[in-house]
């Protein structure tokens, strides 16, 4: 006779409520690696236009690095990349069984870093919009 095992709908988000802090810094950690992944193939791609000519890709940078949009991504690119290396050190001492006690602790920790970063970052980024 077969058994079966309901695990319940992919749609199910009522069980995320469960997480825990290590659950949610794996989650963001992989989510933001392959963000990191798919921006680092897009910028290989984009740089790779500079070798038809050097004043378009000038003009095209220029006209980009104007729009709003673009540097609200590069503050969410920066948010991205410091949360990646802040876990990523954290991950590294835990794997070194130093602050084990103290993981969802620095987890907050990091996510409370990664935002005094980029609040901190947000004037440098819109000065070219507005000033």
């Amino acid at each position: 006779m077969s058994q079966s095992y309901d695990r319940g709908l992919v749609e199910d988000f009522g069980r995320w409520r469960e997480f825990s802090a290590g659950m949610w810094a794996w989650v963001f950690h992989k989510f933001t690696g392959w963000v990191l992944v798919g921006y680092l193939f897009t910028h290989i791609a984009v740089l790779s236009t500079a070798t038809s000519s050097e004043t378009m890709y000038t003009n095209t940078i220029q006209a980009l690095e104007s729009l709003l949009v673009v540097r609200l991504l590069e503050i969410g690119l920066l948010a991205v990349a410091v949360f990646h290396i802040l876990n990523g050190v954290r991950l590294l001492f835990v794997d070194l069984g130093v602050g084990l006690e103290a993981q969802d602790r620095s987890f907050y920790a990091s996510l409370v870093l990664t935002g005094a970063i980029v609040v901190a970052s947000v004037p440098t980024f819109l000065a070219g919009v507005f000033g």
